[in-house]
């Protein structure tokens, strides 16, 4: 009796999967707990476990797509496994025996027999030949006509090369040759694929667009700087930039909920609590894990939340619960080096807020040029969603909280 291995169900919003690897092998004996396989999602990887022992038969290839409660693989049991090889081997032993007692001598063809099926066989094989035809004689008058007729289609022929060259040749249409690029050429892995095919859905499934500002980042270097290693000392954790933005972005959203909406159906849902997605890169790609209730966190708790949902995307350990239910996102570029660029939204999202690296650039302070810590900022959204006042407001509003952090300490 072989039992079914189906995909597993993991998530209301995610229909199918990938079969990124298969830990164990074809015909591979498993014991009950051991992972069979890895399957990935757009969202998370999870791993396929055996349910008791059995011999292994795999039914779907790596990278292939499969659908949720589709049959990947089957357990054969390992009692049925040897009792059927005993049966096998029975009768195979019986089916030699019997072989070798009825074998029969091969009785040889006569020589001459078969030295006249040869000849017979070069005869057949000889070609006919005609005999040769004596060509017939022509008299004066028939060897002047032929000749006559000849001329005629000599002439007749150099007529109709001239009329051709004389006519204009198009140009004929000049077919590019397809030239194929050189290099090492290696597979996407399934979860690229699959982020791949989402972000292009996402791109192209909503009215998109971006807009920008910049950010003196100056008094919140300062205040790293005066109270970063006595905030490290008191909570366990290293004051970063992340915290003023999550802080930022909550008071923001809190003055205009439009940009933490998103559409379901004809209606437009706003969310109860302010739950940030906060993007990580790993080695399968990026991962937006979520940091719960915003809104209630302070300082510490948030510089800590990110760092345990980073650890956890990096090593693996993510699950379904950890990236669903988002509201918006942060995306940081800048610790790439990146400048300048425009993220993607995170559907159904409507924004998300890019940050970028922070360089030292001349701007005009109160009349004078100096030299400033400047970080660019870009928030695309949902313009079917949030409206361009809307969405320069929220970015102004965070660009005011980012210079002046003490109006958010302060309630202001």
């Amino acid at each position: 009796m072989a039992i079914d291995i189906k995909m597993p169900s993991v998530g209301e919003s995610i229909e199918s999967g990938i079969v990124g690897k298969w830990i164990k092998k074809e015909g591979q004996k498993v014991q009950p707990g051991e992972a069979l396989c890895e399957i990935e999602t757009e969202k998370i990887t999870t791993e396929v476990y055996a349910e008791q022992e059995g011999i292994l038969h795999i039914l779907v290839e790596e990278g292939k797509e499969v659908k949720v409660g589709q049959v990947i693989a089957q357990l054969e049991e390992v009692v049925q496994k040897v009792a059927e090889e005993i049966q096998t081997q029975l009768p195979a032993e019986r089916e030699e025996k019997k072989a070798d007692l009825i074998s029969e001598p091969t009785l040889e063809e006569p020589k001459e027999t078969l030295e006249l099926e040869r000849k017979e066989e070069v005869i057949e094989k000889t070609p006919f030949k005609e005999p040769l035809k004596q060509p017939a004689r022509m008299t004066r008058e028939e060897s002047l006509r032929h000749l006559t007729l000849e001329e005629e289609e000599i002439k007749e022929e150099i007529k109709e090369k001239k009329e051709i060259t004389a006519k204009p040749q198009t140009q004929k249409e000049v077919q590019p040759q397809a030239w194929e690029l050189r290099g090492v050429r290696k597979p996407m892995s399934p979860l690229r694929m699959k982020i791949a095919q989402r972000l292009l859905e996402a791109h192209v499934g909503t009215a998109h667009l971006t807009t920008f500002n910049e950010v003196d980042m100056s008094t919140i270097i300062e205040l790293r700087k005066n109270y970063g290693k006595r905030f490290e000392e008191k909570y366990g954790v290293k004051l970063g930039f992340m915290s003023f933005v999550v802080r930022a972005v909550v008071e923001a959203l809190k003055k205009i909920p439009e940009v933490g909406a998103r559409i379901e159906g004809q209606e437009l849902v706003y969310p109860l609590t302010l739950d940030l997605g906060i993007a990580v890169s790993t080695e399968r790609g990026l991962i937006v894990p979520v940091l719960r209730g915003a809104e209630n966190l302070s300082f510490d708790e948030i510089e800590r939340g990110i760092l345990d949902l980073a650890q956890k995307a990096r090593n693996g350990k993510i699950s379904l619960e950890d990236i669903e239910g988002g509201v918006f996102t942060i995306t940081n570029g800048g610790i790439f080096g990146s400048l300048l660029s425009t993220p993607i939204i995170n559907p159904p999202q409507s924004g998300i807020l890019g940050m970028h690296a922070i360089k030292e650039r001349p701007v005009a302070v109160g009349g004078k040029v100096e030299i400033r810590p400047m970080m660019y900022l870009a928030l695309t959204y949902d313009h079917r969603v949030i409206d361009g006042k809307e969405a320069i407001s929220f970015l102004v509003l965070i660009k005011e909280f980012l210079e002046q952090p003490a109006s958010i300490l302060l309630g202001l």
